[in-house]
């Protein structure tokens, strides 16, 4: 699972000694965890008999583990925005490398010439003709690119194709 190989990976930067590896991989790890511990107490709330197997039952999938990952992404891709409108181009900088080490995580991007067929796949299917159907698109694209593109770039091509 994703979750084990990024604590292996962790474990194998800390022996080698490349301290800013193993920071971004103990953050993704606590963000994992943090999720996990949030499946297991809502699990506990629904089936409060399940004591016994929660363990196994709250473990993460690796789709769950790669939503974990796009979240972190976003949250560096915003602070790098921050970072570079506020004038401190060294801290974007830190954010942009630790970007590349999460997508070592993820699965392989899609492209823009791929992405846009089936946006327009999508805006097909769902008959959507002006800007008020966005949301029946992005609906039917959500589980399509989930870890495999920005939603909010998915959202700008849907926004330019659709004007």
């Amino acid at each position: 699972m994703l979750k084990q190989q990024i604590q292996s990976d962790a474990t194998v930067a800390l022996k080698s000694g490349n301290s800013e590896v193993v920071g971004v991989l103990r953050l993704i790890s606590s963000s994992l965890n943090t999720k996990e511990k949030e499946k297991r107490y809502n699990l506990l709330k629904e089936k409060p008999d399940l004591k016994e197997e929660i363990a196994k039952e709250s473990e993460l999938t690796d789709e769950e583990a790669v939503s974990v990952l796009s979240s972190e992404v976003k949250k560096r891709r915003d602070a790098i925005a921050l970072y570079e409108k506020g004038g401190r181009p060294e801290l974007a900088e830190k954010e942009k490398k630790e970007i590349e080490i999460i997508q070592k995580y993820l699965p392989e991007q899609l492209p823009s010439a791929e992405l846009e067929k089936m946006i327009k796949e999508a805006i097909e299917k769902t008959g959507a003709k002006e800007m008020k159907d966005m949301g029946k698109v992005m609906a039917e694209l959500a589980p399509k690119v989930k870890g495999r593109a920005d939603n909010s770039e998915v959202s700008k091509m849907v926004k330019e194709i659709l004007k």
